[in-house]
């Protein structure tokens, strides 16, 4: 009897260990599709209010404003947009655990007002390297985004020491959501193989794609451990992708551990729709995270009714113009605007006062999305 006891119970930690186990698994297939079928088509922008230059300033204590991003989402709920890609930062989890996870539950409230579910960002290899705590400085005059910084820095992305910290913030984060209805998803890492060659470039790490590849499979794996109910994914933004051999061994890891298939695309719709092809035969949802870019040929005129087509869910760069000056082009970099502005804006959807940048353009979101009047 003794023995059958034990044999039960033993039965038992292996069950209750499986059971962890498979929900701490990718999605199937069929999970992920399930998932998919119960969402609006996804339309939103990738979003911080027009009062902050960068994650930090949005989040933290002193600068988080409730009222402004109040007023701006309802600009976004007026064209039927019914998410927003918003960026987060671990250095806010390590100033501030408490006060942050109450300023992303203020957040969600405000967007759960709006009828908005948000996909946060957790890392990100875009921008500045050396990101820091406290006032942010203001914006380098005609420069597109200057003052964006990066999650990690350099230099916690070069200490293992810190790696123990950067899983806290993931856990703590997720953990602390994992069961919030008013959370689309968690995009776990934006461009992580970007090294910024344009602007930052001769101050990264020299082995940043190597380091970045060694954690970006533990972020994964910190992610799942927190057992969310929302989907994990970090989105491919350059290269071909037309087949599996072709992809980097970066790339690799986003596709494998995805539940959703998330992309970037600031091109012509023919280019947009040929990534699209690619990425159907992983047979699973599709979003893509950033898009919209004038002067290239990325507009909502084009793209939107191609997403849409295919089932795509499509979140722009860009709500509203102010510090981080994103309707300036990429190329301000190296030829900044300041005695004049660009013919056409490069991102953003409205003026800092709620004024659509084009009201056709506004027309048009609002009739694909169903808010047309």
């Amino acid at each position: 009897m003794r023995h059958s006891r034990l044999v039960l119970v033993m039965l038992g930690v292996v069950a209750l260990h499986m059971g962890a186990a498979a929900q701490t698994q990718r999605w199937t297939e069929e999970k992920a599709s399930s998932w998919y079928k119960q969402q609006p088509w996804l339309v939103g922008s990738n979003y911080i209010p027009a009062n902050a230059i960068n994650e930090l300033e949005m989040w933290q204590a002193d600068t988080f404003d409730p009222q402004r991003i109040d007023k701006e989402l309802g600009w976004a709920e007026s064209l039927g947009m019914n998410t927003m890609r918003v960026f987060l930062h671990d250095l806010l989890w390590q100033q501030d655990a408490e006060g942050f996870k109450k300023r992303l539950d203020t957040f969600l409230t405000i967007a759960a007002k709006h009828h908005i579910r948000p996909l946060f960002v957790l890392f990100d290899s875009c921008w500045d390297p050396f990101p820091k705590l406290g006032p942010q400085h203001p914006p380098i005059p005609g420069v597109h985004n200057s003052g964006w910084v990066q999650s990690p820095g350099a230099m916690a992305l070069q200490d293992p020491a810190q790696y123990g910290r950067l899983k806290d913030y993931v856990t703590g984060v997720v953990g602390a959501f994992a069961s919030d209805a008013r959370i689309l998803g968690w995009d776990l890492w934006n461009e992580p193989s970007n090294t910024n060659g344009g602007a930052y470039g001769a101050v990264e790490p020299k082995n940043k794609p190597e380091l970045v590849e060694a954690l970006l499979a533990q972020v994964f794996a910190w992610a799942r451990a927190a057992n969310p109910s929302q989907p994990l994914t970090s989105g491919i933004w350059d290269g071909d992708w037309s087949s599996t051999e072709k992809l980097s061994s970066i790339q690799r890891i986003q596709m494998d551990q995805s539940d959703v298939i998330t992309f970037h695309n600031y091109s012509w719709p023919e280019d947009f729709e040929q990534h699209v092809q690619w990425l159907e035969r992983y047979h699973r949802p599709i979003i893509c995270t950033e898009f919209m870019a004038r002067p290239v040929g990325s507009t909502f005129d084009t793209i939107l009714p191609v997403a849409k087509k295919h089932g795509v869910g499509a979140i722009n760069w860009g709500l509203v113009a102010g510090k981080t000056q994103t309707y300036l082009p990429w190329e301000s970099w190296q030829h900044p605007y300041i005695l004049d502005r660009p013919p056409v804006w490069f991102h953003e959807v409205f003026k800092a006062d709620g004024t659509p940048y084009r009201e056709e353009e506004a027309r048009i979101i609002r009739t694909l999305t169903g808010h047309g009047r």
